[in-house]
């Protein structure tokens, strides 16, 4: 299975929201033909109304058997929406879920067994082709139906395989729910730089600035993020003054975001029972 074959037979999104919507973007601009894709949607925006003036089925009746269903909605409205695609649980078609929590043992209660399902945990990054999205498929899912969710979530950045689908708790506790944390290092760095004297906007720009260049270059460079470290630390200097803070055993970062990631994969154990 590859996207001719999903342009051939179809693919069918249930929900487009945020996440559906930048993905259904990456698909289009990547050149999968609009009267490829079904859209179920009951709130659809103007951007996906324009889209079915170009070709695309908007709540319109569904292909017989496509190649895959995104499941998109949010996961307290998939008990009501699942129903529409569950159709399609005969083995033919590939179904990969981007709802937080709802596990692949949920999916086999509501589509049967047979189906062959995907977990699949993106992060919101997405929205700007930034993603990181972590995969794990049921028994039913062969390399190939990895290989075409690779494919679609490719459109929102990169994507990792799962050994198992208990690592998918400490996924939503590092990308799932890491975005978050950055955003409040920003909030916090800006703060700092305010109380050090520098006005409001200049501290937030600055701050903006140097965690998402810090974050591109740790991506790029050759160095892993402790040789990155290391460059910028001269010896007695200001950088190195600061990391002692940062940096202590005990109430640095080594401690406080180990106990942030522990709490967030914790709660995501429980809300997965």
């Amino acid at each position: 299975m590859n996207m001719d074959d999903l342009a051939a037979r179809g693919l069918v999104l249930l929900g487009c929201g945020k996440m559906g919507s930048a993905m259904l973007e990456g698909w289009l601009e990547g050149g999968l033909p609009p009267a490829s894709v079904w859209v179920i949607d009951p709130g659809a925006s103007n951007w996906l109304a324009a889209r079915a003036a170009e070709g695309l089925h908007l709540n319109e009746e569904l292909p017989e058997a496509p190649a895959a269903v995104l499941l998109a909605v949010k996961p307290q409205m998939m008990d009501q929406a699942l129903p529409q695609v569950a159709g399609y649980a005969d083995g033919r078609t590939v179904f990969l879920s981007v709802a937080a929590g709802k596990t692949l043992a949920y999916f086999a209660e509501r589509l049967g067994v047979d189906a062959p399902v995907i977990r699949a945990m993106p992060n919101t990054p997405a929205a700007v082709g930034r993603g990181i999205t972590a995969l794990i498929g049921n028994a039913h899912v062969d390399d190939a139906a990895l290989a075409l969710a690779e494919q679609l979530l490719s459109a929102v950045g990169q994507t990792v395989r799962l050994q198992h689908e208990g690592q998918m708790d400490a996924v939503t506790a590092v990308s799932g729910s890491g975005p978050a944390y950055v955003f409040h290092l920003i909030e916090t760095l800006a703060a700092a730089g305010q109380a050090q004297g520098l006005p409001p906007e200049m501290a937030m720009k600055l701050a903006k600035a140097t965690v998402g260049g810090a974050g591109q270059l740790a991506e790029q460079a050759d160095e892993d993020p402790a040789q990155l470290r290391v460059n910028v630390t001269s010896p007695g200097g200001t950088t190195a003054a600061a990391l002692a803070v940062l940096m202590d055993a005990e109430t640095g970062f080594p401690t406080l975001l180990d106990r942030a990631v522990t709490a967030a994969a914790e709660r995501s154990r429980e809300l997965g029972k």
